[in-house]
């Protein structure tokens, strides 16, 4: 019997939910030390070499095999540098981490900009715009961060997002769309990471799928947020302005990776 897409689908996810296509790739591509892996989810330790450092190789194969299960075009691009991953140094990727592309982060004067011929009313004005895409496996999340304005005159980022594969629950400080719940009402084993900790902040979640097309924002600047990606995992484009400072709620993380410990 021939398979549905569906059906296919749920296999892949599978396998790189448990990461077994990570670790093949990983052990023939520079982290022949990884831990083995466990199965039952997306476990944290098949991320990690024995010395403690992340393996980027192995997040990274991990989100090929999600794009794939997914049918999203993979562009040349994203074999690069230009796609990073980042645990942001708590060693606990499987829970807390994420892979990104800027494909475009600018910002200037508008009288600066291209040729520099514009002189009209607001040439010494600033301006600044992002794309951004953002890949999360199954269970993942970003950290609880905020993002503020800085010295250089541009205000804190303003951001709206849109779900294109799989599902996102949306986590912050106060109802925007009107049809957030309180996260206190979730059962305890779905509450997310970091929640009851002292410097956790956010009050509320909403769920948005790829399939619903509907967007979610944050309305109000510098308040603190995240987002955890459902259980087939997520793909996301994010619609910003400038992209400069952000400001994790948790002391000591850092928008970086573990090193060797």
């Amino acid at each position: 019997m021939k398979e549905s897409k569906e059906q296919v689908t749920r296999r892949n996810v599978l396998k790189y939910s448990l990461g077994t296509a990570a670790v093949a790739a990983a052990a023939s591509s520079g982290c022949a030390s990884l831990k083995e892996s466990k199965a039952g989810g997306c476990c944290s330790t098949q991320f990690y070499k024995a010395d403690g450092s992340f393996c980027a190789t192995s997040a990274k194969n991990a989100y090929y095999a999600m794009m794939e299960a997914f049918g999203y075009p993979i562009p040349d691009v994203l074999r690069t540098d230009e796609l990073w991953v980042c645990d942001f140094v708590q060693r606990d990727f499987g829970k807390l981490g994420m892979a990104g592309i800027f494909w475009y982060n600018t910002a200037a004067k508008y009288g600066e900009a291209g040729t520099k011929a514009y002189n009209g009313a607001f040439q010494d004005k600033l301006y600044g715009y992002l794309g951004h895409e953002i890949y999360l496996l199954p269970g993942q999340m970003l950290p609880e961060h905020r993002h503020i304005g800085g010295a250089g005159g541009h205000g804190p980022k303003m951001e709206a997002w849109q779900v294109r594969y799989g599902t996102v629950e949306y986590f912050g400080e106060h109802k925007g769309a009107g049809d957030e719940t309180l996260i206190s009402d979730m059962p305890e084993s779905e509450r997310p990471w970091g929640y009851g900790q002292k410097w956790f902040k956010s009050k509320y979640v909403a769920k948005r799928t790829a399939q619903a097309g509907k967007l979610y924002s944050l309305e109000d600047p510098e308040t603190w947020h995240f987002q955890r990606a459902g259980a087939e995992g997520a793909i996301v484009t994010e619609y910003a302005t400038y992209h400069n400072h952000v400001m994790f709620s948790k002391p000591g993380m850092e928008f970086a990776s573990s090193e060797a410990s």
